[in-house]
């Protein structure tokens, strides 16, 4: 029911952040700080070495250099303004600025589904298919594949910011989150949000069911072919090309995973509890994951240990 002259739209939003457990904002505040600074360290120097060493000069780095600097961007999308959270007491962002922060997190985990299936993909012709492998990813087909992920959460992002941005917010401006999250935002909006709802559906179908089944026929026909290698060291090599990306993707999928699809709690007193739970759920989303991403990365990929210490190498040496 539709009553315009009874209502106004908001012009800002008041975000609770853990205002109502403030004696874990200053803890929360120095780990969210360090890990902040390990992501930008760790996923600027893995762009660095994939950039500076020939040798890692393949779709596989070129796609992990864009999985690092989409990590940098989709953090400090929404780090900054949760530290500033933690250190304010009433914490208030405009409207434009709400909007501008939600499209820019909603389009950075968009891209990134897209993003971990065409590793995926790459994985597969490199293990499946090797002997076609310089000729399906050829440097225009690599780079045409990343260019579709950005293009792609992009264009979800913004259909989605706009459809949400679009709805009358009046009354209550309290959103009960660190940041100008998707469905916090719609739960203020004092309106119809069905379409909302309808596209929010087939965004997810679009960008995390098709991406998660793209990934694991990938990795079924992956283990097979792996299977059918007659040495234990070949099938060891093998799966050791693969095992840091679905270390990402199981990272990355089972807390989205574990973030939405647990039950609900319907005790009214395990209301505050469940609120805080998603919130700090929702915090390792966003910050833990991708700082693992490097470490995972540096750990168990020795081409990319091995151009690390020949960075480390040279500026030393020049010193």
């Amino acid at each position: 029911m539709n009553r315009p002259n009874e209502t106004s739209s908001v012009s800002g939003f008041i975000l609770l952040g853990l205002s109502t457990h403030p004696k874990l904002e200053k803890t929360f505040f120095v780990l969210i700080l360090l890990m902040y600074l390990v992501i930008l360290l760790g996923n600027g120097v893995l762009i660095l070495v994939t950039i500076l060493d020939t040798h890692l000069h393949t779709p596989m780095y070129f796609f992990l250099g864009n999985l690092s600097f989409l990590d940098i961007c989709y953090t400090t999308s929404s780090v900054p303004l949760v530290l500033d959270g933690f250190l304010t007491p009433r914490k208030t962002i405009s409207f434009s600025g709400c909007a501008v922060q939600m499209s820019l997190s909603f389009a950075m985990g968009a891209t990134e589904c897209v993003l971990l299936s065409m590793m995926a993909f790459d994985r597969y012709v490199a293990i499946c298919n090797p002997l076609r492998y310089p000729v399906v990813m050829s440097k225009a087909a690599y780079m045409s594949m990343a260019i579709s992920s950005w293009v792609a959460g992009s264009i979800t992002s913004t259909v989605q910011t706009s459809l949400a941005m679009r709805l009358p917010f009046c009354g209550d401006n309290v959103i009960n989150h660190f940041q100008c999250e998707f469905l916090a935002v719609l739960k203020l909006a004092c309106a119809d949000i069905s379409i909302n709802v309808i596209s929010m559906g087939v965004a997810n179908v679009m960008f995390l069911g098709v991406p998660v089944l793209f990934i694991f026929v990938s990795y079924i026909f992956i283990l097979v072919t792996i299977l059918r290698i007659p040495s234990a060291e070949g099938r060891r090599k093998a799966f050791s090309t693969c095992s840091a990306h679905l270390t990402v993707v199981v990272v990355f999928y089972g807390t989205i995973l574990f973030m939405y699809g647990k039950p609900k709690s319907k005790d009214p007193l395990g209301a505050d509890k469940q609120d805080l739970a998603d919130k700090l759920i929702s915090l390792f989303y966003g910050v833990v994951t991708p700082m693992l991403n490097p470490i995972i990365y540096s750990l168990r990929n020795k081409d990319v240990r091995a151009a690390v210490r020949n960075l480390v190498g040279q500026k030393h040496f020049k010193q």
